[in-house]
């Protein structure tokens, strides 16, 4: 029995769960306007039933003082008492023996209480008692009088209560259902927006038409939720203008490599099928077409790589931690020179702790190298300095080539956009624009200068973090050594 008891309780969640909001908000109104209803019977049945009592009793002593004063003049056993009229109240004199006197032709009341008899004898004034039910019983009064005492009773009578129940009965089955009606309809008119939205919602998942806009309608959560769906949405079509944009800039600077590698690995193999290879090609043509042919497949694979880191935005698997962009800097230094022996990077870094992602962070540093690596001349190093500036560490890389262009600085960090002068360089002008996408994921903001040298000044401000208490310092530094 108890599984099949605890099987309940599951079944009617389940049911809940199963049934609309509307349905919900109208059960809910009805059920509170139900809970309502009958805490107000129960508390209107309770007023009712003390005040018909204390009605009954301030009669009974009214007409008990009224025995007790024609008692007092006419004594006890002389006190007359009219026929009992068949309705009303009823009376009873006790006098000094024990004996009782009633109206001819009324109802017997019970026999008289020991309580009541000690009232007769003295004992006390006045007893007021009830007698058998609250349906079938009797309130009896006893005022001493006259060495005796009378008393005044009347027939307890529920019959008031009663009707008074079933009428408030009847009004509550009604204010249930007029509340059920009245939540169903409050129900429907104030979850209409919401089933706009879902439609909306629906119409767009079906149709993959992202230029769908929901009326702002409603107030409050409504308005709010409405605007958050036309918020995604506009989120949801610039996300998707972006990747057209990124696929047709892909396609577009592609072409170019991928044409000239195509061309001439053709032309390798024409001369190879002719068996003219050798004699076609000297070694030194042969020589420089192999490297041009490395060169564009070079070309191709950083140009994927950094699509690729590209369109992976801001998604990353690398986890955040605190770090010091000092060592970073360092690390991407030692790639830029190991990938192009002849640079030469003089490093003035100074420790700065911040909170961000080392690859992330050293990928953007080493795009900033290789990118004034491009420009400085051979007997000017690239100086790259790191210090902290109030609240953000500032990384600066500087190099003595011919600067970047009035025209050229506020399209430098578009993505695949390269100067007329550097149309002749290796590159697929997304270096910069990496480098961008990785300050701003960090919370900072690169921006371009032309530097003391002459050359471009790119700065980097990232907000600074609170380093590491010691002792994890320490245990980082161990575990790395380990």
């Amino acid at each position: 029995m108890s599984r099949a008891a605890g099987r309940e309780p599951r079944r009617l969640t389940r049911w809940w769960r199963r049934r609309s909001l509307r349905t919900r908000m109208t059960v809910i109104a009805a059920t509170a306007i139900a809970v309502s209803v009958f805490a107000a019977f129960q508390v209107a049945i309770e007023l009712l039933d003390r005040e018909l009592q204390d009605t009954a009793k301030n009669q009974l002593r009214a007409d008990s003082r009224v025995l007790a004063a024609n008692a007092e003049r006419a004594g006890l056993a002389q006190l007359p008492l009219p026929p009992y009229p068949g309705s009303g109240g009823l009376v009873r004199v006790i006098l000094p023996d024990g004996s009782t006197r009633t109206p001819a032709g009324q109802p017997a009341l019970p026999a008289v209480s020991e309580p009541a008899g000690r009232v007769a004898q003295g004992a006390s004034a006045d007893l007021m008692e009830s007698t058998g039910s609250d349906d079938d019983g009797y309130l009896i009064y006893t005022l001493r009088a006259g060495g005796g005492a009378v008393q005044a009773a009347r027939v307890a009578d529920g019959s008031q209560n009663n009707r008074f129940g079933w009428g408030m009965l009847l009004i509550g089955l009604f204010c249930v259902a007029g509340g059920a009606l009245v939540g169903r309809t409050v129900a429907r008119t104030g979850l209409a927006p919401i089933d706009r939205l879902a439609a909306a919602a629906v119409r767009v998942a079906h149709t993959r038409d992202l230029d769908a806009y929901v009326p702002d309608e409603g107030g409050g959560e409504i308005r709010r939720l409405i605007r958050s769906i036309n918020d995604m949405l506009a989120a949801l079509r610039d996300s998707r203008r972006a990747q057209r944009l990124l696929a047709e800039d892909a396609a577009h600077e592609l072409k170019t490599p991928l044409t000239s590698l195509r061309l001439n690995v053709e032309l390798l193999i024409r001369l190879d099928r002719r068996g003219t290879l050798d004699s076609a090609l000297p070694p030194e043509s042969r020589t420089r077409l192999l490297n041009d042919v490395g060169a564009q497949v070079s070309e191709l694979s950083t140009l994927a790589a950094e699509l690729t880191d590209l369109a992976r935005g801001d998604v990353s698997d690398e986890s955040t931690e605190v770090l010091d962009l000092a060592d970073v800097v360092v690390a991407a230094a030692t790639r830029a020179r190991s990938r192009v022996p002849d640079i030469e990077v003089a490093l003035d870094v100074t420790s700065v702790w911040v909170s961000g992602r080392p690859a992330g962070l050293q990928r953007a540093v080493l795009n900033l190298i290789d990118n004034a690596g491009k420009w400085s001349p051979a007997d000017q190093p690239i100086q790259v300095r790191l210090r902290a500036e109030g609240a953000s560490a500032v990384l600066e890389v500087d190099d003595a080539g011919p600067g970047i262009d009035a025209a050229d600085v506020p399209r430098v960090f578009d993505r695949f956009y390269r100067a007329e002068s550097a149309r002749a360089l290796p590159g697929s002008g997304l270096g910069l624009s990496i480098v961008q996408r990785v300050v701003d994921a960090h919370g900072g903001r690169v921006t371009v200068a032309r530097s003391k040298r002459g050359g471009a000044l790119l700065r980097v401000d990232l907000p600074a973090a609170a380093p590491p208490a010691p002792t994890a310092r320490l245990a980082g530094e161990d575990t790395a050594v380990r």
